[in-house]
């Protein structure tokens, strides 16, 4: 009995094409480049104080189960699985997952990719010891709902990691007018101001949603040394949170 070998050449081709696009630092997905290297140093820090772990150990989140939602290409989920975490990347738009899967594969890593959501995957029972859930909840319909189903989604004592953007006047003018209309970092549209969250705001929802806020730290983007840093006072446009699962 003979089997049918259904992969095409092409389509895998132009996968492959769409990963190198997501993966060029040069690329239309810059702006996230840019952010990497601060995010990283904030889950990173925030993973190692509430896990007892050593970041520069090798593979110091052995033995930690990690979601990250909104995957994209996979940006965040491929250093969370060099590290050693058992990585679960999700994502609602379709596309970008089998993107995610060949980078990985490309690079010789082993994650979980799924287009799902969070509500999904909680309502199947999936649970996490880390949550990352890195500029989604600016682009959901209800953000209580949605912070609800990250809470359902940690283990006890799990930690989410959230950011997303300030609501205000600065905030405005960097991320919409800036990087949108003069910088062009990002397509017209991508984001709606007023469904930009002020950082009580965001404290308010994720203990609504049964969850306990511990630490938030501003990112700043420095234009002079073209590069992104943690902040303990200006959380003024880009923000990022810590909270617990008691």
């Amino acid at each position: 009995m003979s089997t049918v070998n259904t992969v095409d050449p092409a389509e895998v081709a132009k996968f492959e094409a769409m990963a190198a696009e997501w993966w060029d630092p040069a690329g239309k997905f810059k702006p996230l480049h840019m952010l990497n290297p601060c995010r990283l140093d904030y889950i990173c820090t925030q993973i190692a104080a509430e896990f007892g772990r050593d970041p520069g150990g090798e593979r110091p989140f052995a033995g930690l189960r990690l979601l990250d939602i909104g995957c994209g290409g996979g940006l965040l989920s491929e250093p969370m699985a060099r590290l050693g975490a058992e990585v679960v990347g999700a994502d609602a738009a379709a596309r970008n997952i089998p993107v995610a899967r060949i980078h990985a594969e490309q690079s010789g890593l082993t994650i979980d990719y799924r287009h799902t959501t969070a509500e999904d995957l909680a309502a199947a029972g999936e649970r996490f010891d880390v949550v990352l859930n890195m500029e989604v909840v600016e682009h959901v319909a209800d953000p209580l709902a949605y912070l609800t189903a990250c809470h359902d989604l940690l283990k006890p004592g799990g930690l989410m990691i959230c950011s997303t953007l300030n609501r205000n006047p600065k905030s405005w003018l960097m991320a919409i007018v800036g990087a949108e209309h003069v910088m062009r970092w990002l397509p017209r549209g991508t984001h709606d101001w007023r469904k930009f969250i002020t950082p009580d705001e965001l404290y308010d929802l994720i203990r609504r949603a049964g969850l306990d806020p511990v630490d938030r730290k501003g990112m700043v983007f420095n234009p002079l040394s073209w590069s992104w840093s943690l902040s303990e006072r200006d959380l003024s446009v880009n923000y990022v949170t810590a909270s617990l699962r008691r």
